[in-house]
């Protein structure tokens, strides 16, 4: 019986942990997703070669990002937080248009934490490079296809959305913009 109560009770030690561990790594899976509309003639901005919505295809939606370290693994985008540009409307973060010229990011949805990293300045490393850029927006991975997001898709749950100026700070060619692997951490 003693060994019964021993294995027994090592085998909810393993149990416990294990589950234990998949709740630390924080799998974030799509929690739905939308159908693309087609967006209106002259209605989806292109630059930065922003992707439109595609009428009919479904998009995947996230409501949470990967776990964040002192090294997140995400991908870098480009997004122009100017008036006109195709990051849509002002930031969430202070209701302002920003310069391209100043360092500074969209987060996904999850990362972005409810407003909780507005206006905090994260690192963003890549390229052998470092730059510190603020948070003054959400790249939702929530919605899309719609006025409000320029009728492009949602965002990934991996995104960090940067200006240009974040692009040039890591040294990268301005022809390689667009999409690249970074890790980032709060600064």
């Amino acid at each position: 019986m003693k060994n019964f109560c021993l294995n027994a009770s090592i085998l909810l030690l393993v149990i416990i942990l294990v589950d234990c561990l998949d709740v630390g790594a924080q799998v974030c899976r799509p929690s739905g997703k939308i159908r693309g509309k087609k967006p209106p003639p002259g209605q989806c901005n292109k630059e930065n070669d922003s992707e439109c919505c595609v009428q009919g295809k479904l998009y995947p939606i996230y409501k949470c990002s990967p776990s964040v370290s002192s090294q997140t693994k995400a991908h870098l985008t480009i997004n122009s937080f100017e008036k006109g540009g195709d990051g849509g409307g002002p930031s969430e973060c202070d209701n302002q248009y920003h310069s391209d010229n100043t360092p500074v990011v969209a987060l996904s949805t999850g990362w972005f934490n409810k407003k909780g990293r507005c206006l905090n300045n994260i690192t963003i490393s890549a390229n052998g490079r470092s730059v510190v850029a603020m948070v003054v927006d959400e790249c939702d991975s929530t919605m899309g296809c719609d006025e409000d997001h320029d009728y492009q898709p949602p965002c990934d749950n991996d995104i960090v959305d940067a200006s240009k100026a974040v692009w040039e700070a890591l040294g990268v060619p301005s022809d390689n913009w667009g999409w690249m692997d970074i890790t980032w951490s709060d600064a």
